[in-house]
């Protein structure tokens, strides 16, 4: 792959929402597309192109900033994933649009995630726990307990009711004082090979953003008053 050079690109950028909404964008925007900061007019947390000269972005303060590439097919994708936004598998489901839309062989795909809270400073609450029991059988393998026996917490216990299905489903209970910590960049990788993207192909950048606020952005370390980082990926004009 050859380096990027800016020059000339045009930045795409979405209305980010935490959700997994995927755009596909496959011409230049126009301006009566674009909002006041430049932001295009469409709602989602994962674009995907194959046009030259469109640097696609994520903007993020702790959330995972993910850059897919298929040099191959001459695919890219910036993807914004929170913990709402990986709980929905928004990394395995851009995989699965890239493969949908232009014939992408996730052997293929080279990942890099960016900077982002990692599960040393990523305190969550238990609905977020619930959120990724529900979705993920491996759950388990993304979140650290702390501050109490791990004989004390009872994972399957007490049955909640799902009033949508109108059946119970299994609930997380712990003692008081209990906390759990997510690992973002550990469920996003998860994804990414269960999408078929070997690990060798996946890059992590080690930092932490609330552990280095002197030198990055945390929506959490900084009590909401901060920047945004930005990934970026895109393709060079011929």
């Amino acid at each position: 792959m050859r380096r990027l050079s800016a020059k000339g690109m045009q930045l795409v950028t979405l209305r980010q929402r935490h959700t997994d909404m995927i755009q596909v964008i496959d011409s230049l925007p126009h301006a009566g597309e674009r909002e006041p900061d430049g932001a295009l007019k469409l709602p989602g947390d994962a674009v995907v192109s194959t046009r030259p000269g469109l640097l696609l972005a994520v903007q993020v303060a702790d959330c995972l900033p993910l850059l897919l590439v298929d040099s191959k097919r001459r695919v890219v994708a910036a993807v914004h994933a929170g913990w709402r936004g990986t709980a929905k598998r928004i990394a395995e489901k851009t995989v699965g649009r890239m493969r949908q839309e232009f014939g992408t062989n996730p052997k293929d795909v080279r990942a890099a995630f960016g900077p982002s809270i990692r599960r040393c400073c990523y305190e969550v609450g238990r609905e977020v726990v619930e959120a990724y029991q529900g979705t993920f059988s491996y759950y388990d393998e993304f979140f650290s307990r702390t501050e109490a026996s791990p004989s004390e917490v009872h994972w399957q216990q007490p049955l909640l009711t799902d009033n949508r299905e109108l059946r119970p489903r299994p609930g997380v209970t712990a003692p008081p004082g209990e906390k759990f910590h997510l690992d973002l960049v550990a469920a996003n990788r998860r994804q990414l090979q269960a999408a078929g993207v070997p690990a060798r192909n996946i890059w992590t950048s080690p930092l932490c953003t609330a552990c280095h606020t002197d030198l990055l952005f945390s929506h959490r370390a900084e009590h909401g008053r901060t920047g945004r980082l930005m990934g970026l990926v895109g393709i060079n004009q011929p």
